[in-house]
């Protein structure tokens, strides 16, 4: 190969790395502009496993990554002041960077976070319509719910059950509740004023007639979130 046809690639290799790396950077730049970070003040109403609630975020839900000085549930009650980042894929959450809580005239630092969050059980709203509503007026069609994998179901928490209400409170079947993600503990607490909520489900083994007929479970589920609707 002649030499100048040697430059030619070489300077294309070279140009090439170079726009690589100018995009590379613009990224980064405008995944930098586009992180926004906010202040509030006010008092924490409900905290849980990583998740804190304030009525100061108009609505937000706020997560915690990293340690906080005396635990979470710590903070319920105390007036905050935190400092939290926007989460643009997560339109109802905000991630704080920085927790102090008011002692006095003064406020003391009692959380930094120093970790990435962890958002393994975080359900996200906008999914709500991918969850079927069960409808169970005859626990002897179980083809109405069988073969389904997410649905929601309105009643209220018994045990280790949910307990599957009709439109005049009447109970028509139960759940049995496999596990409860810190996500749905948290919203229960936001929801501590009702007794019965919708709860959202991931299906994972049926029961069989006789299980049905006996005992009224007719499924065995995850509870990975709940709410009024």
């Amino acid at each position: 190969m002649t030499s100048w046809k040697k430059g030619v690639i070489s300077f294309v290799l070279v140009l090439g790395l170079i726009i690589l790396g100018s995009t590379v950077f613009a990224q980064q730049e405008q995944q930098k502009a586009q992180t926004t970070t906010k202040d509030f003040e006010g008092t924490v109403k409900v905290a849980l496993a990583k998740y804190i609630y304030m009525p100061e975020t108009k609505g937000l839900d706020i997560i915690l990554a990293g340690d906080v000085e005396g635990g979470v549930e710590s903070l319920v009650g105390k007036e905050v002041r935190v400092k939290a980042s926007v989460l643009p894929d997560k339109p109802n959450l905000l991630l704080a960077e920085s927790l102090e809580i008011k002692e006095g005239d003064s406020y003391r630092q009692v959380y930094n976070r120093s970790v990435e969050p962890d958002f393994s059980d975080y359900f996200d709203q906008h999914t709500r319509d991918d969850y079927l509503a069960l409808d169970i007026s005859d626990l002897k069609k179980p083809e109405s719910w069988k073969g389904e994998t997410k649905v929601k179901v309105y009643g209220k928490l018994e045990d280790s059950h949910v307990v599957i209400l009709d439109k005049n409170g009447k109970e028509v079947a139960k759940v049995v509740v496999d596990n409860i993600s810190d996500y749905a503990k948290f919203y229960m607490k936001k929801l501590r004023l009702f007794d019965k909520f919708w709860f959202y489900l991931n299906v994972k083994e049926q029961m069989d007639r006789r299980t049905i007929a006996r005992k009224k479970e007719i499924m065995k589920a995850d509870v990975v979130f709940c709410g009024l609707f």
